[in-house]
């Protein structure tokens, strides 16, 4: 296995193997092949079972028998199936060949030529990877939920902790690190509802989206009705019927829209988080064991984000790829479907592994409150902005620009913007007093009441 793994082309089968392990029964060529068999004969039972177009008996000990085939589809089966398409040099075609030895093997020869009845190849296909897809989609929610708990348990832990904000990279009007950990978890939260209305769909319906053997050979069965029947009921997913010999595939196009959002969200998480380490205002837990630089010792690097953003942003690359190259076909169809399809699986592997990444660096944060604290002192002309705005209220001469001149592009004390304070005319002194007494650290606006407020709505939605 491990002379496997340093043999592997993708790093998904290699060096990153076991964390996107249960994608592996999903998306491998092994998952592909096993959901056409499924789909295969899912079909082959509802047209004879359901639809009765035979004109012989079936027996429920035939059914039984018919189930098993993709029941008991195992790796062993897949290499025959393999086998097979070395001679057909047709993936779909060999499940088809493959499906009919096993009838014949259970006695059910009777049944080969209702195997793939009226179907084109897409019609299996798409079907896959809609069920792929499907299951694939439930995996990345699950991943995505358990970094959205995350977020919002250190944004509660943190939510009365006040912190310099940075707009332009320079400081700025103070916030609290619980409402910044929310913006993240209110964005993400909004993906997963997206995610989730996203229906898989799948067509059946022939070789150019119009049941025309089908309807050709039983003009009196409503096709229509039957195929809607067989996605919903036997496949789980939702039907479609306006498509050419393909899948339309908007709903893999909007899939991949939202993990794309969500992909660059976690990016920005990413670079905040390793930013804010770089400044000190987070400490990372230390492994001895582990080493941070090959040269310097002292060197504790914010690997995990690091690794998120690399692998989140090849994910973003693949998943714009296909959300728009999936929507265009030649006419009717072409094949550069099927091949870009294959890669599918990539999209949600590197997805994962840049969930995970950016969990196990926020799993090893904590704040060095030290530095917050000096940071927020250090930077006494972020409360221009307060007495300003309060200058403009009681009508003092020139506010912004009084302001501007003291404070732009230099250091100020405490003390010198309280002499400021007392030269005003027109303000107040309860007010005069109350913008003395205020400090970078308390002016964090409604930072808390707005994180409360997010907790609040999530009970109620």
């Amino acid at each position: 296995m491990i002379q496997a793994n340093l043999k592997a082309l993708s790093v998904l089968d290699g060096r990153y193997a076991k964390i996107v392990e249960d994608l592996q029964d999903i998306f491998s060529e092994y998952g592909l092949i096993k959901e056409k068999v499924f789909v295969e004969i899912s079909w082959l039972q509802f047209i004879i079972k359901d639809l009765k177009l035979a004109d012989f008996e079936i027996s429920d000990s035939d059914i039984k028998n018919i189930k098993k085939i993709s029941e008991d589809f195992d790796i062993k089966a897949a290499k025959r199936v393999k086998t097979i398409e070395a001679q057909t040099n047709h993936d779909v075609k060999a499940v088809e060949y493959y499906i009919k030895e096993r009838l014949e093997a259970a006695g059910l020869l009777k049944l080969k030529e209702w195997v793939h009845f009226g179907c084109t190849s897409e019609d299996i296909n798409n079907a896959s990877y809609a069920i792929m897809i499907k299951k694939g989609k439930d995996i990345g929610k699950k991943h995505l939920k358990n970094l959205l708990l995350r977020i919002e348990e250190l944004a509660k832990h943190y939510k009365n902790i006040p912190m310099l904000s940075r707009t332009h990279g320079q400081p700025a009007s103070p916030t609290t690190i619980g409402k910044e950990f929310i913006n993240f978890a209110f964005k993400i939260k909004k993906e997963l509802k997206i995610l989730d209305n996203i229906k898989s769909n799948a067509k059946f319906n022939g070789a150019s989206g119009n049941y025309n053997a089908h309807n050709f050979v039983f003009p009196n069965i409503d096709w229509i009705k039957a195929s809607e029947n067989f996605i919903s009921e036997y496949l789980g997913v939702k039907p479609v019927f306006y498509t050419t010999q393909i899948n339309c595939y908007n709903y893999i196009s909007e899939t991949l829209h939202s993990i794309t959002r969500a992909a660059s969200i976690i990016i920005d998480i990413d670079r905040d988080m390793w930013g804010y380490i770089s400044f000190g205002y987070f400490k990372q837990k230390i492994s001895e064991k582990e080493t941070g630089s090959s040269t310097m010792p002292h060197k504790v690097n914010p690997i995990d984000f690091e690794n998120s953003e690399g692998n989140m942003g090849i994910c973003i690359s693949i998943s714009e790829h296909l959300a728009v190259k999936l929507l265009n076909s030649r006419f009717q169809r072409d094949l550069s479907d099927s091949t870009a399809l294959r890669n599918i699986g990539a999209i949600f592997g590197y997805f994962i592994i840049g969930i995970k990444s950016v969990l196990k660096g926020l799993n090893k944060i904590e704040v060095n409150s030290k530095i917050i604290e000096d940071d927020l002192k250090g930077n006494m002309e972020l409360l221009a902005e307060p007495i300003q705005t309060a200058m403009r209220v009681f009508n003092e001469e020139s506010p912004y620009e009084r302001l501007k001149e003291i404070t732009r592009g230099k250091k100020i004390t405490k003390e010198e913007l309280n002499s400021f304070i007392d030269t005003l005319e027109k303000t107040p002194k309860e007010v005069k007093e109350k913008l003395k007494a205020l400090t970078p650290a308390s002016y964090t606006g409604l930072a808390v009441e707005l994180t409360d407020k997010y907790f609040e709505n999530k009970k109620t939605s």
